[in-house]
């Protein structure tokens, strides 16, 4: 079996329209890379009306038809796409459908047993590219991606995200052929982090609930259900074990803490709520914060003055491999055909900006379309990831300085959002999709300047940190 570049990656957030701030649905995750340089790359395939022959994985040797019509579609890939296979990982299509794919997730060897991975089946790598195009809701997309399993098989288990501006869907795979979806309630959260999420399964409530063909007939024969009552899908399919409680629980608990600061929990706590329900209204900035966190404000910092052992008990959320981080946001108040934007971010997401792009685009920036594969003065993923390295490499003396930069793009970016609205509402058709392209690039522009800006004031301020310094007298 391949060696997946997403091995044991990723945190997920997923909000209802009615528990956010402005009716929006959003989907997020951070994906992050076995290595801490995976280049990536942003940019938009158009649609075909005429697809012939057939996608082909060069991870794991997968192969399958492609459908004769593709919508057009954005997407976030490696760069070497040789070496590291496509992972297409996030984007909207132009039916304003979001996906995500993947969060990685892991069956136990009693399922395992008797639903093996298939090796040749349809992994990460291809996951996105093979269903995103072709779906028209997130439901559909749900339903689409079903099939393929059962066609097909996995080799891996995977989280998979879906949303339109009415849904919101998160769909586990964890063996070969059974899954599970539950569409999150309109006035929910949901936060995952590399383990079997989904709870309890209502086979009676199709509105809110897809699943695998036989699976109540699989579990049953082979005596899979731990559970005296009901059909937990996390206990049945799922791991609960130390690398759990260490790697993955604790970021859960992190960001319902966050949400849910009333509620006490332990995090390295097996039975954190998948669905959750808060009284705060859930904002993008909110969903950025819990994506960009590292146990903030809590023992389990690295960043912290406590104890070496406590720093590092827990794997952090934002992490030096996260290679990029992204909400994909619809917005129920704003016209469906400027509605949805990607707030994505290519640094470490602890210091640097999510950046908004409208999805009804034709084109993105050279800056992200363009990535080469080693660090250069052009390419956006390349600057903010200089962004991050300066900011870390000297912590105590640049956060505050970090987080007075973030603070002011964000305002800047906020308002960039706004005027586009405005100043769209009037277009239609393709003078709408000219406008909005032309307005990711201005932002792009804009941000480059803010940036680079930043960026040289670090340099500046870093020098005058140097320890090969000597104090004396000046009229000597």
């Amino acid at each position: 079996m391949m060696v997946s570049k997403h091995l044991s990656a990723c945190t997920t957030v997923l909000v209802g329209k009615k528990a956010s701030i402005d009716g929006s649905t959003m989907i997020a995750r951070n994906d992050d890379t076995f290595l801490p340089l995976t280049p990536q790359r942003f940019y938009v395939e158009p649609a075909n009306d005429h697809q012939t022959g057939e996608w082909a994985s060069n991870q794991n040797g997968f192969k399958a038809p492609f459908p004769k019509k593709a919508y057009r579609y954005s997407l976030t890939p490696n760069v070497e796409v040789d070496k590291e296979g496509v992972y297409a990982e996030s984007g909207f299509n132009e039916k304003n459908v979001a996906m995500s794919a993947t969060e990685s997730v892991y069956g136990n060897e009693r399922a395992l047993a008797f639903d093996p991975l298939v090796k040749d089946g349809l992994a990460e790598d291809s996951l996105q590219s093979m269903v995103l195009p072709y779906i028209d809701s997130a439901r559909d997309g749900v339903q689409y991606l079903g099939k393929l399993i059962k066609q097909y098989g996995s080799p891996e288990g995977n989280g998979v995200l879906f949303s339109d501006n009415n849904e919101v869907w998160y769909m586990e795979i964890v063996t070969g052929h059974h899954w599970v979806a539950q569409r999150i309630p309109d006035d929910a959260y949901a936060i995952a982090a590399n383990q079997v999420a989904i709870q309890q399964v209502d086979f009676n409530d199709p509105d809110n609930f897809m699943y695998s063909e036989g699976i109540q007939e699989f579990v049953e024969k082979f005596h899979l259900n731990t559970d005296q009552e009901g059909f937990n899908f996390r206990h049945i399919f799922g791991t609960d074990n130390e690398k759990d409680r260490h790697y993955n629980t604790p970021r859960v608990w992190f960001g319902q803490k966050y949400l849910n600061p009333e509620i006490e929990q332990s995090p390295t706590s097996s039975n954190l709520p998948f669905i959750c329900h808060t009284d705060h209204k859930i904002s993008v900035e909110d969903v950025e914060y819990i994506l960009s966190s590292h146990y903030n404000e809590t023992p389990y910092d690295p960043f912290s003055r406590g104890h070496e052992d406590t720093k590092t008990l827990f794997r952090p959320i934002s992490m030096n491999r996260t290679q990029n981080s992204h909400v994909l946001q619809i917005r129920n108040d704003i016209a469906n055909n400027s509605n949805a934007i990607m707030w994505l971010c290519f640094g470490v997401p602890a210091f640097s900006p999510y950046v908004p792009f409208f999805a009804n685009a034709t084109d993105t920036d050279a800056t992200y379309a363009n990535t080469p594969v080693h660090c250069d003065d052009v390419s956006a993923y390349w600057m903010y990831r200089k962004l991050s390295m300066l900011v870390e490499s000297h912590y105590s003396e640049f956060i505050q300085d970090d987080v007075d930069f973030l603070t002011d793009v964000k305002e800047k970016l906020r308002r960039h959002v706004q005027n586009t609205f405005d100043e769209g509402k009037v277009l239609k058709g393709e003078e709408l999709t000219s406008y909005l392209t032309e307005q990711n690039h201005e932002v792009v522009k804009m941000m480059r300047i803010a940036t680079e800006h930043f960026n040289h004031q670090l340099i500046e301020k870093g020098l005058t940190l140097s320890k090969l310094t000597f104090n004396m007298d000046k009229n000597l």
